[in-house]
């Protein structure tokens, strides 16, 4: 019979559960937002696990007939691979893997869940080696890690907290990210360059880092009662271009030439197309499937797999 491990990650916006077979195929892979109450730009941690709690029964009753089959699970317990790295919602999906894995008589594996990110995209993206800069742009991280050391991203909030913010202040339903890239790529010129209100400034980049509060503050002060889509296709823009000056200057810093895309903001329609137009030829870049771009379990999956196989 094939072997099977089970992948539990449960974020702060999505419960998800996914099944990889022992060569790395994708089984089965869950996803179900959280809702979040009209206006609100987010959930409170404990109501976030609470919603995580309520959830994960009947989503991981949808695998058991794979029961028989399962190897392993895996988890994601923290949201980055740091000493002190710590959020509650995460210790629903542990609290549910641990006593899993206790009840198959498997082993438990924990990770992150910006390693269940990274992996993912490595997975989609088929991209391996040393030499790779890994972006992690999601709801509430913005990160450039070389060899498992951050080397660039936000020293503030994060783009994915700049755009769910803004939505929300223009009326969109939170997370406001696939209802404002839908707006902005609209905007989007042949020649790279949005049809734009000139609201906002220019995202400045230091040392590889930027600050965001500054359009955030611009952004939310524009926004008016009625059509927004000038502010949003800029605002898209704005983020687009500080992520490609980031990538030019830590290529050249780090005389790196391979970056990998990852986390929700990379699904992002408008930033794939600008960076199609703009990016220099000399720089290989990947975006993993949209699919596997947001967040998910299969990455978290897959890393169990991976300590399996090392046994």
């Amino acid at each position: 019979m094939a072997e099977y491990v089970l992948g539990i990650d449960t974020s702060n916006y999505r419960t998800s559960v996914a099944l990889v077979d022992s060569g790395g195929k994708i089984i089965l892979n869950h996803r179900e937002l959280l809702e979040v109450p009209e206006g609100e730009r987010g959930l409170r941690q404990s109501e976030a696990f609470f919603r995580h709690v309520l959830r994960l029964p009947e989503v991981i009753e949808r695998f058991m007939e794979y029961r028989a089959g399962i190897a392993g699970v895996s988890v994601s317990t923290r949201p980055r691979p740091v000493e002190g790295s710590y959020m509650p919602c995460f210790m629903a999906g542990y609290s549910f893997a641990k006593a899993l894995a206790a009840a198959l008589d498997v082993p438990l594996t924990e990770t992150s869940h910006q390693e269940g990110h990274i992996e993912a995209i490595r997975f989609s993206a088929d991209v391996e080696g040393e030499d790779i800069v890994f972006f992690h742009f999601s709801g509430g991280t913005t990160e450039a890690i070389l060899r498992g050391e951050i080397i660039g991203g936000t020293k503030d909030i994060s783009y994915g907290q700049l755009i769910d913010r803004a939505g929300v202040k223009a009326g969109f339903a939170f997370p406001a990210g696939e209802a404002l890239d839908g707006i902005a790529i609209g905007g989007l010129g042949s020649s790279g360059i949005s049809t734009v209100s000139g609201d906002l400034s220019v995202i400045k980049l230091k040392d590889g880092y930027v600050n965001l509060s500054g359009i955030e503050t611009q952004a939310l002060r524009s926004i008016i009662c009625g059509d927004n889509s000038a502010l949003i296709s800029e605002l898209f823009e704005k983020i687009s271009e500080s992520i490609l000056n980031m990538t030019v200057y830590i290529s050249k810093k780090y005389r790196i030439r391979r970056f990998v895309f990852a986390g929700g903001v990379s699904c992002s329609a408008y930033l794939r197309r600008y960076l199609e137009l703009n990016m220099p030829d000399y720089i290989k870049y990947h975006f993993g499937d949209v699919e596997l771009s947001g967040d998910n379990a299969v990455g978290t999956a897959l890393i169990g797999l991976r300590e399996i196989r090392k046994k």
